[in-house]
């Protein structure tokens, strides 16, 4: 696996700390599928970005204040996002508010859900914005990754940041109140 210099701190850098075959977000759909109620090619072609683009995004900070903006304009105030990173960002943080049980509900961060659970739940909430907004400017496709893409980053810092997965469910719960 190499990005065409054969540096292997630079390869090490992009895995992370998933060794050489990364994350398996094979079941990411099932899991979207499952909140939305029904299929979507979307899901797929997300979690085959995510895939492709995780050692990218691993090494990303979160722009926590645009996270919460977004999330404020969407579920607050109820306004169209301006384009697909702010429906993306906002569906990510109310899908961590709805795992951690931020909303009132149960959450799932404690049922050994994981990871692909959250940002299942962070596409199928993507996709609901998109379709009850009438579809903001930029495309479904775009708003689903950048909601996959965020709850990753989300839920990699609510891990401790990589380090081993210290973080667990109170590592997510931690980022969560930061954000809610």
């Amino acid at each position: 696996m190499s990005y065409g210099n054969n540096d292997s701190y630079g390869d090490q850098q992009y895995r992370g700390n998933y060794g050489a075959s990364g994350p398996d977000f094979s079941d990411l759909a099932g899991h979207a599928e499952s909140h939305h109620g029904s299929s979507s090619s979307y899901f797929n072609e997300a979690a085959n970005h995510l895939q492709q683009n995780h050692g990218d995004y691993a090494n990303q900070d979160i722009d926590e204040d645009h996270a919460v903006q977004s999330h404020r304009k969407l579920y607050g105030e109820g306004n169209a996002p301006a384009n697909s990173n702010e429906l993306g960002a906002g569906a990510a943080l109310e899908a961590l508010k709805k795992f951690t049980g931020g909303s009132g509900g149960s959450g799932d961060s404690s049922s050994g859900g994981g990871q692909n659970k959250l940002i299942g739940l962070a596409m199928s909430e993507a996709e609901k914005l998109f379709d009850q907004h009438g579809g903001s400017s930029g495309d479904k496709q775009s708003a689903i990754n950048s909601a996959a893409a965020m709850a990753f980053k989300m839920y990699s810092k609510g891990q401790g940041s990589g380090l081993g997965g210290t973080g667990g469910p109170s590592g997510l719960l931690g980022l969560a109140s930061k954000f809610l």
